[in-house]
């Protein structure tokens, strides 16, 4: 236990350091810091699972995390995690989505609650990273524009994710959990797809394997 929570302690940190040295190094660059702690933080979980982190202790720590970055997007103490030119929750719906995910499924379904983590974390991460940095057709929904290139990478990764994680859910379960969950993240507006997605992930993921 007590070596699982150094590794994700380390990792973290990590993270955070590298988000930062990012944000000073291209400082025009407002939401490539946020996507780095956004992709990183969510390989925490798979961490935790490979250490058997307890469920009470998960629980705490989720708690934590969750009420310092409702500080941090009140105060701005970590630019780094909050620099995204829209108002977003993003960070504190990440938090809470995790903890959610934790209540309800660790550590019996650790496999879901990682699947559902890191579909936010990769899926969505690269989706808006791949979205704002290439060209291709665009639109808007509820002033959140979106792309080809975003969505369909969010469909692609969800798929490996689930894939990978799941691997014995049948394959219509799988495409309908990704159809699904980039369906929903085209029209969650104020980084509420960070709470939304994981939520349908893992929640779908249960009804349909049970």
């Amino acid at each position: 236990m007590l070596t699982g929570l150094a590794l994700i302690t380390a990792w973290l940190g990590a993270v955070f350091i590298f988000a930062s040295l990012i944000s000073k190094r291209w400082p025009q660059q407002q939401e490539l810091s946020r996507k780095v702690v956004h992709i990183g933080a969510g390989f925490a979980l798979p961490i935790a699972w490979a250490t058997e982190i307890p469920v009470s202790l998960a629980l705490a720590a989720a708690a934590l995390a969750s009420s310092l970055a409702l500080i941090n997007h009140r105060w701005r103490l970590l630019a780094s995690i909050e620099d995204v030119g829209r108002f977003s929750y993003g960070t504190v719906a990440y938090g809470a989505s995790i903890t959610i995910l934790l209540a309800f499924f660790w550590p019996q379904r650790a496999d879901l609650v990682c699947a559902a983590v890191l579909t936010m974390a990769l899926a969505d991460g690269l989706a808006g990273l791949l979205g704002a940095n290439f060209s291709s057709h665009r639109w808007q929904i509820f002033g959140q524009t979106k792309s080809i290139i975003g969505t369909a990478t969010m469909a692609l990764v969800t798929l490996l994710v689930l894939a990978l994680l799941l691997p014995n859910l049948p394959w219509h379960v799988v495409i309908a959990i990704a159809t699904s969950a980039t369906l929903l993240e085209q029209f969650s507006w104020a980084g509420l797809d960070n709470l939304t997605v994981p939520l349908l992930v893992g929640l779908m993921g249960a009804w349909l394997s049970g």
